[in-house]
């Protein structure tokens, strides 16, 4: 392993992380919808499992996943389930057009803040692709008998590459909260949260294991 080879994966991490998925619309409905705490709990989540699967894959038992194709299976359609759900949700949301208002103390609760970091964390780990990706892709810079302490630093950049670009993101959605808190705006944000949402189900769905 050498620094440019570091360097080039984080640059092919950061563009990877940079491409809308469920993670990107789940925060981005978590922050809209109750506020930069349940935002940032969500981005934290999501950076979690990363790092879950990251340590996996380093540590030999990712690729046990992806050779059991029962086990693969299971998550995969666990994904797609959970992704069904939160996109049914949005919709609902969407469709009823009951919203309290923004700037609530509700955001502050312990309750957002464990209900943002599960949706992040499950919208992540109940991906197997994630698992996948880092099977394929670390063995392309560090090599194939690279130390598991290498392979643990590569997994946990794109960790945090992940928190970082989603921390960021939940700050920017924040400052423009107030301006999207009208009801019409609102409910075509969760309209097309929905869509997005069960979009990436449907895509995961018919993605071949």
């Amino acid at each position: 392993m050498s620094w440019s080879s570091y360097a080039s994966f984080l640059v092919f991490a950061l563009v990877l992380v940079l491409i809308p998925g469920p993670d990107f619309a789940v925060v981005t409905r978590n922050t809209l919808a109750a506020g930069r705490r349940r935002g940032r709990w969500s981005a934290i989540g999501v950076a979690s499992s990363n790092a879950v699967q990251g340590g996996t894959a380093a540590a030999g038992l990712g690729a046990l996943v992806v050779r059991s194709q029962p086990l693969f299976e299971t998550i995969r359609w666990a994904g797609v389930a959970y992704l069904l759900y939160l996109g049914v949700q949005a919709w609902r949301s969407a469709w009823r057009g009951s919203y309290p208002p923004l700037a609530g103390k509700a955001a502050d609760t312990p309750g957002q803040a464990l209900t943002g970091f599960r949706q992040g964390f499950l919208s992540n780990i109940t991906n197997p692709k994630v698992l996948a990706f880092y099977l394929a892709v670390l063995p392309q810079f560090v090599g194939p008998s690279a130390p598991l302490e290498v392979l643990l630093a590569f997994a946990f950049s794109h960790a945090v590459l992940s928190l970082t670009y989603l921390m960021v993101l939940v700050t920017a959605l924040n400052r423009v909260r107030l301006v999207l808190s009208r009801r019409r705006v609102r409910r075509w944000l969760d309209g097309l949260t929905g869509v997005a949402l069960l979009g990436f189900g449907a895509r995961l769905a018919a993605e071949s294991a």
